[in-house]
């Protein structure tokens, strides 16, 4: 039985390195395992199509597409873009000011779409020209750009915490308000470490001169603040008074973003086109990959694998600290060669019995969880955000420069991390 979970694992890893799609590599290893296991065979996955028509039965995993498709509608519509220049002007003569407008805007776009290509992306072709412009450090450029443009992955509403809350059998809403906190303590430590990285080092962020008046600069910013607030309000908003479920609420910030678009004029069939199409595309791969997990999970479970695991831990380890901390370990490692998605379709659903047997909170652990996983879209050499920032960049910035940059990032992220383990309270902020 444990030798099946390491072909299981082994031949998943081959798989990925050789360059298999993901829900592939998952669903062909636990294929490949199951015929060569005589005590399994093909008859195991007799259960598969009841646990993906389980899965497809569930109500909340109907906000994933819809969040995704308001994030696409959003990008297009020209909002976010003014809302990015408009803040940067403010913050513009303020040494590292711009750095601190990107930070911001992230975070705002985060509440409002959570879709992290389409954030770093709009962000990378309108700040970095001009950072790099004005002799901002390449390294600190590119760094606040691809860890500003993860935060949707923890600051609902996230896809992240949906999925989450569908693997571990927990609320939605309650997650969305547990994140709360934590989200707004990376956005606090991001910006606290710019300010006093460029105050120990000017030059790396000087002051960007600006003509307009304060005033007028102000009221810009104001103005493209108004849109992105009443659509979180409207998502949020609902949720956390209890109105609507994060579906019903997804459906109305659908509804919302259009509207928008509608009031700012930028509406046009193409955009429709253009978000519909993304969001098929990215919600077909995500309930691809799992499938192919819920096939790998089901061989990992019926081998008995999933036992060797739980008794290893319990028998072994016997402390509830000692766990989170392995977990924890376990997941940031698996970040640098795996997204989110795959981490959350795989390793939750081994972690879980492990977790009740110590009577950790789930909310609690879910949150820790969801740190950590911020983290996979930083971590080279697969950093979901690097590709993106790198991509849209080109030869502006230098590999290096980028891998360097990010790594104060991923050390706040772990900071918050180790804060929310310690400090629980944290969670009930809001």
């Amino acid at each position: 039985m444990e030798m099946s979970g390491l072909i299981l694992f082994g031949v998943a890893f081959l798989l990925l390195i050789v360059g298999i799609p993901v829900a592939f590599a998952f669903g062909g290893s636990a294929l490949f395992t199951a015929l060569i296991n005589p005590d399994l065979g093909i008859e195991v996955f007799g259960l598969l199509p009841y646990r993906i028509f389980g899965i497809m039965q569930n109500f909340n995993l109907l906000a994933v597409p819809l969040f995704i498709l308001m994030g696409f509608i959003l990008e297009k519509s020209k909002i976010a873009e003014n809302m990015l220049i408009s803040i940067g002007k403010l913050f513009g003569p303020v040494r590292g000011g711009l750095a601190i407008a990107i930070v911001l805007v992230g975070a705002i776009l985060a509440a409002s779409t959570g879709i992290v290509g389409a954030s770093v992306v709009m962000m990378t072709i309108i700040s970095l020209p001009i950072m790099l412009r004005y002799h901002y450090s390449p390294r600190l450029a590119s760094g606040v750009i691809a860890a500003s443009g993860t935060l949707g992955q923890l600051i609902p509403p996230s896809i992240v915490l949906i999925i989450l809350g569908y693997m571990m059998n927990i609320s939605v809403g309650d997650l969305f308000k547990s994140a709360v906190g934590p989200g707004l303590m990376v956005v606090t430590l991001y910006i606290g470490y710019i300010l006093i990285f460029t105050l120990l080092k000017p030059e790396v962020a000087p002051p960007i001169p600006r003509d307009e008046s304060y005033f007028q600069v102000a009221i810009s910013a104001l103005k493209s603040l108004i849109a992105p607030f009443l659509l979180i309000g409207l998502v949020l908003g609902s949720i956390f008074a209890g109105v609507a479920t994060p579906t019903e609420s997804a459906a109305v910030g659908v509804v919302g973003a259009l509207l928008l678009t509608l009031f700012y004029r930028t509406f046009s069939w193409e955009l429709l086109r253009y978000a519909l199409r993304e969001s098929v595309k990215i919600t077909s791969m995500i309930f691809t990959i799992l499938i192919g997990a819920t096939a790998f999970s089901l061989v990992f479970n019926e081998s008995g694998a999933g036992d060797i695991v739980t008794n290893f831990f319990t028998d072994h380890i016997g402390s509830k600290w000692a766990f989170v901390g392995i977990a924890m370990a376990i997941i940031f490692l698996l970040g640098f060669f795996i997204d989110f998605i795959e981490i959350s379709f795989i390793i939750i659903p081994i972690l879980m019995p492990i977790a009740e047997h110590y009577n950790i909170d789930p909310l609690w652990f879910a949150i820790l969880i969801a740190i950590n996983l911020q983290t996979s879209f930083l971590t080279p050499p697969f950093g979901f955000s690097l590709f993106y920032l790198k991509g849209t960049a080109g030869d502006k910035i230098k590999t290096g420069d980028l891998y360097w940059g990010i790594i104060p990032f991923i050390g706040l992220q772990l900071i918050t991390l180790i804060l929310v383990a310690l400090f629980p309270k944290i969670l009930h902020l809001f």
